[in-house]
């Protein structure tokens, strides 16, 4: 049972965590902590957070745990702001996407602490953001990677894992290094490719016409650019040789694909097509 429960950010992800942890009973007081007093209000009156705190040792001292569930570029200001209320038995855990960036900054800040810093990052979430959009049921079978460090206490890295898996997740532990080279590819790419699409389009000439001809394809392939803008810029300067190399990658894929249109080579073409196709249904069935 967690006593107290800290949530820095109680939006989508956070907001979701204390709504599973509560609807399984495994937590007694949530507090939440947030630069928007309205946000706050919301989560109180949803029932979300139990209490609300304008001050961020206020709401973090005596803690079980802290999730840290803010944009990735206000970590440091955060891990600064909590370290002075910080003892051995407050575990602090995080859910950003990326993990090389934070972990560095949690280890210079934290000092003597960082042991009890238990970096993670839930693969779960949607295009829509605000506590108003979390879910009890968000983390149910989907992956939550954790990547602790050799200093990492076991005890703590065990309760985190528990408190995960507790909210419907299936834990998995990796290097912070392999976790930030795999989510440029799989989570961090598909974003770049959303935005810009969309951006491309609003500036065309004949957006309007281009908006109202646009189907499921368009629909389906844009729907994370709706996410939300300050969290992607800064996983994109956070994870930014990672997600340079997997663009780079794409840009020679994509070069490819336009020198077969032009040439007219339509086995090429099948080829591509049929093997993303058998990638693609194959991901179907696990979903």
């Amino acid at each position: 049972m967690i006593e107290k429960l800290t949530i820095i950010g109680v939006g989508l992800i956070g907001g979701s965590l204390a709504r599973a942890l509560r609807e399984a009973e495994h937590v007694r007081e949530i507090v939440g902590y947030g630069r928007s007093v309205g946000s706050l209000q919301q989560a109180v009156e949803l029932g979300v957070i139990d209490r609300a705190e304008v001050s961020l040792t206020d709401a973090a001292r005596d803690a079980d745990i802290v999730v840290l569930a803010s944009p990735i570029g206000a970590m440091p200001e955060i891990l600064t702001a909590l370290k002075p209320v910080l003892n051995d038995r407050i575990i602090v855990t995080d859910v950003g996407s990326v993990k090389g960036d934070v972990i560095s900054a949690a280890r210079h800040i934290l000092g003597a602490h960082f042991a009890r810093f238990v970096p993670g990052h839930p693969l779960a979430g949607t295009e829509q953001s605000g506590v108003a959009a979390s879910l009890a049921d968000l983390f149910q079978r989907r992956r939550v990677i954790l990547t602790p460090e050799s200093e990492t206490d076991s005890a703590a890295l065990a309760r985190v894992r528990a408190m995960w898996e507790i909210a419907g997740a299936q834990t998995v532990t990796m290097s912070a290094e392999e976790h930030d080279r795999i989510l440029a590819t799989s989570s961090h790419l598909p974003h770049m490719l959303a935005y810009c699409l969309v951006d491309m389009v609003v500036r065309h000439d004949d957006y309007r016409a281009i908006m109202e001809c646009a189907a499921g394809g368009f629909r389906d392939t844009t729907r994370i650019a709706a996410s939300d803008a300050v969290m992607w810029r800064d996983i994109c300067l956070a994870n930014r040789e990672a997600l340079l190399a997997a663009m780079r990658q794409y840009q020679e894929d994509f070069s490819a694909l336009i020198a077969a249109i032009e040439k007219g080579d339509g086995a090429a073409l099948l080829q591509t097509f049929t093997r993303a196709k058998h990638v693609r249904d194959s991901l179907n069935k696990k979903l």
